[in-house]
């Protein structure tokens, strides 16, 4: 290992680095916070940063879908630094991102200030579930959409919700311009266009949302961009994993529409489509005595739509039990459909507003977070040190099905 001091930071590598002033090991070792481990990868399919919460982690050549797959090999580190990775106090940063050095001032705000684009179905019911549970963790929402009316009728109703003679905090809810999305800890993207109908279902109607979604975030990303935004960039429109991806491209494009990986880091973007999955598996689970296992021991996977994985159980996988759970969460939505009504209320509060607060609070939950160039939903959760991912003992009939959703979403975009 080659040992850095940058400014007030203690970095290592296995890289030598003759642009950094080098000090030796026993200097090193007097640091009493975190560590920055350096790394040189593929910025095209490679995180800027994230938690190192395993020693493998440190002689990862590349990042892919093997992420989620625990990896028994031991490996021979100073005990010192082995110490910091249990304790999880080592960051990885990828030297390859020209503006790698940010990632040295990681840091989360105790209370952070959330705007919502948007105030259609899912958007409002999304504010209302911040404004209700956030008041720990959220200091302010800001809200904003294309109709004013909109955005004064929310600010309105939501600075009204209040519980009578307690101390409970609730976050402050106020309208805002386009032009101030960008200010804030987190952006919420709930925007859509050419949500079918009820009774114009067609087999994926995620996939439908798909081209004019796109288009619509694509400006947002951009905007991000030219805003410098250092926050988080959350997707809850359909389909999420696709439109992170969108979105990671379109604001690493510069003026000549070359890839230059100076807008946002993969890790600041996140997908919110999973939660409600795992909740529809958990509702069908809880009905029969031969799955409710899944609620102590069972996994979510991949995206919010076709290529979904729920596996019953990690310690003693059922092929045929998950699949099906897995059938019953997917049409899920297009039972809610046959009642004449929209499926957007459990979407907004299980993927979004739980998972969003699960998000900033440092809690294991389910979000699309970057593997190797794809946003693929799993359990994560987002610490001092950035995201970490669950890695598991993963049976080779389970990972396969993983590979494979991974390996198709890799093909869309």
């Amino acid at each position: 290992m080659f040992y850095y001091r940058l400014k007030d930071k203690i970095l290592f590598s296995r890289f030598k680095y003759s642009n950094l002033i080098e000090i030796d090991e026993k200097e090193a070792n007097k640091c009493d916070s975190m560590i920055y481990f350096l790394t040189k990868m593929d910025p095209k399919k490679s995180r800027r940063s994230f938690a190192i919460s395993d020693p493998s982690l440190l002689f990862m050549k590349s990042e892919s879908v093997e992420l989620l797959q625990k990896e028994n090999t031991s490996y021979n580190i100073p005990s010192w630094i082995e110490e910091k990775v249990n304790s999880l106090k080592v960051v990885s940063i990828n030297t390859s991102y020209p503006n790698w050095q940010e990632s040295l001032n990681l840091s989360y705000p105790k209370k952070w200030r959330i705007n919502i684009l948007a105030l259609g179905d899912v958007g409002g019911m999304l504010l209302t579930g911040l404004r209700l549970i956030g008041g720990n963790y959220i200091s302010s929402i800001g809200i904003y959409d294309r109709t004013p009316k909109k955005v004064k009728r929310w600010e309105y109703e939501m600075n009204q919700v209040l519980s009578p003679f307690d101390n409970k905090k609730y976050p402050e809810v106020y309208g805002i311009t386009k032009e101030e999305l960008f200010d804030c800890d987190m952006f919420v993207f709930c925007a859509s266009k050419s949500v079918p109908p009820v009774g114009n279902e067609t087999k994926d109607v995620r996939m439908v949302q798909f081209k004019d979604n796109s288009k619509i975030i694509k400006e947002y990303a951009k905007m991000a961009r030219n805003k410098n935004f250092k926050g988080i960039f959350s997707v809850v429109s359909d389909p999420v994993d696709l439109l992170c991806k969108v979105v990671f491209l379109e604001s690493n494009r510069n003026s000549n529409d070359k890839l230059d990986f100076q807008g946002l880091a993969p890790e600041q973007i996140r997908g919110y489509g999973l939660g409600v999955m795992h909740a529809r598996a958990c509702y069908y689970a809880k009905q029969d005595k031969s799955t409710i296992h899944y609620l102590k021991e069972g996994r979510a996977f991949g995206p919010h739509g076709k290529g979904l994985i729920i596996a019953d159980s990690i310690k003693n996988y059922n092929n045929q039990l998950s699949e099906y759970l897995t059938k019953k969460a997917l049409k899920a939505n297009l039972e809610v459909r046959k009642t004449g009504f929209k499926p957007y209320i459990a979407p907004a509060l299980s993927s979004g507003a739980l998972s969003i607060l699960a998000t900033i609070s440092g809690k294991w939950h389910y979000s699309s977070t970057f593997l190797g160039g794809v946003f693929m939903g799993t359990n994560n959760r987002l610490i001092e040190t950035g995201t970490e991912l669950e890695r598991l003992d993963l049976p080779k009939e389970l990972f396969k099905k993983i590979k494979n959703t991974y390996e198709r979403l890799e093909k869309i975009v």
